[in-house]
Parts: C-alpha cells; structure tokens; sequence
C-alpha cells in the first residue's frame, strides 16, 4: 500500500474510533501498523481489563477470537469487536469444553489452573485463570499439592521448575513457540555472544534451558527497557519487536527464527479494523451462564496478590 494512501487509511480508522465512542487495543503480536493506532497495546489479558475500566462503548479487539472474548466477560456491557473473525488460536483450540469435562470426572479434586489462552467455555469449567507473568503465583495460591493445567503443556513445565506442587497438563502448545527450536537457539546464540537470549514460557523446554531470561510479553518489555545490554535475541512472535525497537532505540532486537510468525495474528489489517467499525460486524458474545462462570475463575487469578 503506498504511503499516502495508509496514512488515509489510518485517519479513516481514527475517525470512526471517535464516532463510534471505541477503543482499539492491539495485541504484541500484531502487525506494525495497527499497533502504531491503537489506543492501547498490550498482552491480551492486560488490554482486556483496561477496556474494561474505559469510558468507550465499543471495544475493538486486534488479536484473536479467545481474547475478544475474554474482553467480552469482563465487560458484558460493552460492544466487543474482533475485526477477523476467523483469526483463532490454534493452542486455544486445543482443548474444548467436553475435553476438560472428561478429565474432571477423572480426577475430580484436582484444581484446574486454566491458562488465559482458552475458550470461553473452557474457562468456565475451571477453578482459576492465569497468564504467562502469573501462572507461578496462581499455582501456589490453589489449595492442595496437585493441579493440572491446560493447555499449554510447555508453559506447565515451565511452571513445574519453580514448585512443588504436582503438575499435570494437557497436550497442548503454541505452533509458534514450538517451531522455535533449541537450533535456531543455540545458532543464534552462537551469531551474536554478546546478546541476551529472552524467551516466553510458551517454548519449549529445552530452549527454555538456554535461555537466559524467561518472561511474558509484557516482562520483556520491562526487561529490555532496564537492562544494560545493548543487544537482545527475542524468542517470541515477531510482532513484539515493533514496540521493543520504539522504546528502545539505542538496542539491537533480533529474531532467532522465521517460524516466530503468527498466521492467525497477522490476519488483521487497517481496512478489516475499518470494515468492521463502519459496518459495526463482527462483534463477539458470550452467553450470560459461561460470562458468569468463566469471570469468576478470571477474577480469582486477579485476587491473587502481585509483587
């Protein structure tokens, strides 16, 4: 798209957002363009929340399906947009509903610790919620010595490391995550020894090994803006480096892998984000029983005490 007619594009989008009374959010992963306009980029429970507590009437949601519809628990009241409906998450889909019901009746005093990158449904079944920064505090604060999570089976390891409590998981992951292999580690490593190696807990194991600092989206933010390195490999999808490199002009950001590409998160595009706000489609539900259970399981993880 030439530049004059983006820079339209963009002001078309900005005008129908103050029409509309709305707020964009943008996910980390998103393209550059869109998170250049929005009002908000964040991780997607974070922008879920600060939707929650904002004036606007309209959320617009540029991620995918499971985190429009977690804005949409949090905030019933509220017209909750995801511009491409069919931007999913493959490790959400994982698991359903009757999945997890079936283990329950299983094992039916194990608490169920559901990452944030679920269903709805899904988290409506379970005990409580939690997101890449959290899940080590969530796990501790659930009674008794056992949970199982789902459904992320790499985050669950991660989790395993730091106590004692037993971890059982389903077979779940994030295709992104999981192409990024402990090759493309080590031979980035290797490329650039003066580098640090920061990886999501969404990796696999062993990259996690080598790794020399493991957080969240929202974690490497605040790692690369405090640390003294100049030069940092980014084990995450690729999206992250647009607001790295804004905040962080003196720093290097390198991505290990081209497989650090979510398809599903670069589906959006200014023109989808502009469609669906003129035409106001595309607008994601939850049914009031699964809004009311699965907001119960989210606000106990928000009960759980930060740092």
């Amino acid at each position: 798209m030439k530049p004059e007619k983006l820079e339209e594009l963009k002001k078309e989008v900005r005008a129908l957002l103050k029409e509309r009374n709305a707020i964009m959010l943008a996910h980390n992963y998103q393209r550059d363009e869109i998170q250049e306009i929005a009002d908000l980029t964040g991780d997607s429970l974070g922008l879920s929340q600060a939707a929650a507590d904002s004036e606007a009437d309209v959320i617009v949601f540029c991620g995918v399906h499971f985190m429009a519809e977690s804005a949409a628990i949090l905030a019933p009241e509220k017209t909750v947009i995801l511009p491409r409906l069919d931007a999913g998450c493959p490790m959400a889909d994982m698991i359903n509903a009757e999945q997890l019901a079936a283990e329950k009746a299983k094992n039916p005093d194990i608490p169920v610790v559901a990452y944030v990158n679920t269903t709805a449904e899904v988290k409506a079944l379970t005990d409580i919620c939690c997101t890449s920064g959290n899940a080590i505090k969530v796990t501790e604060s659930v009674a008794g010595n056992e949970v199982y999570m789902v459904p992320d089976r790499n985050l669950a390891h991660y989790i395993a490391r730091f106590t004692e409590k037993k971890i059982s998981w389903w077979d779940g992951f994030c295709p992104t995550h999981e192409n990024f292999t402990l090759e493309d580690a080590l031979r980035s490593k290797a490329e650039h020894p003066e580098a640090v190696l920061i990886c999501h807990p969404e990796c696999r194991p062993d990259v996690v090994d080598v790794a020399d600092h493991v957080c969240s989206t929202s974690g490497m933010y605040k790692y690369a803006k405090e640390s003294t390195a100049k030069k940092f490999i980014i084990g995450t999808e690729i999206g992250i480096l647009y607001k790295l490199r804004k905040e962080n002009p003196d720093k290097e950001f390198i991505s290990p892998s081209k497989a650090l590409i979510c398809p599903n998160m670069k589906l959006t595009t200014l023109e989808d984000v502009r469609d669906s706000l003129r035409d106001m489609s595309n607008i994601v539900t939850v049914a009031p029983e699964i809004q009311q259970k699965a907001k119960a399981s989210l606000d106990r993880m928000m009960a759980v005490p930060r740092d």
